[in-house]
């Protein structure tokens, strides 16, 4: 039985807020798997295919309208902080013992 979809709402830098989807594991397993990172020392250093990745975070994390319009009036800097917020709560989860 699938469990209720929760949402969190992310407020960004510039004041408007963002309503995030609970992700399913096939959701998080299809985003973390496509995404590449370079690291240096242990350290990460940029993500491959960044646009992309980006869009696809977007598409799948947000409960709302993810349209090509509306995805493309947020600003570089913006698409960048939902996509940080998705990804700390998906990684965040990780980390809950099983019970």
């Amino acid at each position: 039985m699938d469990k209720e979809v929760k949402m969190k709402e992310v407020k960004l830098k510039n004041g408007k807020k963002v309503k995030l989807k609970e992700l399913s594991l096939d959701d998080r397993d299809f985003l973390l798997d496509n995404t590449q990172y370079v690291m240096d020392k242990g350290e990460i250093q940029e993500v491959k295919m960044m646009h992309s990745t980006l869009t696809k975070y977007l598409r799948t994390g947000i409960d709302g309208d993810t349209s090509d319009k509306t995805l493309m009036k947020m600003s570089f800097e913006d698409r960048v902080e939902i996509f940080k917020a998705i990804q700390g709560n998906m990684l965040l989860g990780e980390e809950n013992p099983s019970s």
